[in-house]
């Protein structure tokens, strides 16, 4: 059964190229399902989905930690899902 981990994460500048460079990475990564620009502390928020914990591992180690900029990483995992929803309240 596949996991969902939530990743936030902070860059290191928020320069226009630093953002562009990060974008372009996540877009090329298929466990990267959802990413946002986000207010606040952190920089963006994603949503990865693997197979297990020796999938993220590996992805954390493979791809995200080796991304220039990246300042710092913050994981939490999904224990089960409560609500998804496609329709918009609008």
């Amino acid at each position: 059964m596949p996991i969902s981990v939530f990743a936030s994460i902070k860059l290191e500048r928020q320069r226009e190229e630093e953002l562009e460079r990060f974008n372009a990475a996540i877009s090329r990564w298929p466990e990267v399902v959802d990413c946002y620009l986000m207010t606040g502390q952190r920089d963006y928020l994603l949503r990865i989905v693997v197979r297990d914990l020796h999938a993220y591992d590996r992805f954390l180690n493979e791809k995200l930690t080796r991304l220039d900029g990246v300042a710092s990483i913050e994981s939490s995992f999904a224990l089960s899902q409560i609500k998804r929803s496609n329709q918009l309240p609008i």
